[in-house]
């Protein structure tokens, strides 16, 4: 009796142990976005383009309505990468794919940065923005955040 009840105490805390630790809500991403991609009119999906400067967005502040389809086209003019680093902003959109200028196709269900290679680079995210709120968008090579390399997404 004894050694069955210490089986089963070892077999329940060997469980426990190796059971995967869910992420906090900060971490999560949009659960059911197969579903909000699927049910998307892309007929009428909007485009937004942002272009990569040295040090900056244009424009700085990027706008999206929750519940529309968008094309985010990002176009890098600059002599440098950059990246577009928005962690909360990608947890709060359902991801349809990402396209590398006509010639590659990714689909992935979220992603957290976007390198966008120097003079010339481009890739358009489609998505659904689900959450509403702002999000910071930011380039994380070198010294380009605090040199102006950053930027504020907003949605409605």
């Amino acid at each position: 009796m004894k050694s069955t009840l210490s089986a089963v105490l070892a077999t329940a805390l060997a469980g426990f142990a190796f059971a995967p630790i869910p992420s906090t809500a900060a971490e999560a991403y949009i659960e059911n976005a197969d579903e909000i991609v699927k049910q998307a009119d892309w007929n009428a999906m909007e485009t937004v383009t942002v272009v990569f400067e040295e040090h900056g967005y244009t424009p700085d502040v990027i706008r999206f309505k929750a519940g529309t389809p968008y094309k985010l086209a990002l176009h890098n003019r600059a002599d440098k990468n950059h990246y577009f680093t928005a962690p909360e902003f990608f947890r709060s959109i359902a991801t349809r794919k990402a396209m590398v200028d006509g010639q590659a196709e990714i689909k992935a269900p979220y992603f957290k940065a976007i390198e966008v290679l120097k003079e010339g680079g481009k890739i358009d995210l489609y998505f659904v923005p689900v959450e509403r709120g702002s999000f910071e968008v930011y380039c994380t090579i070198d010294d380009h955040r605090e040199n102006g390399m950053e930027g504020q997404i907003v949605v409605e």
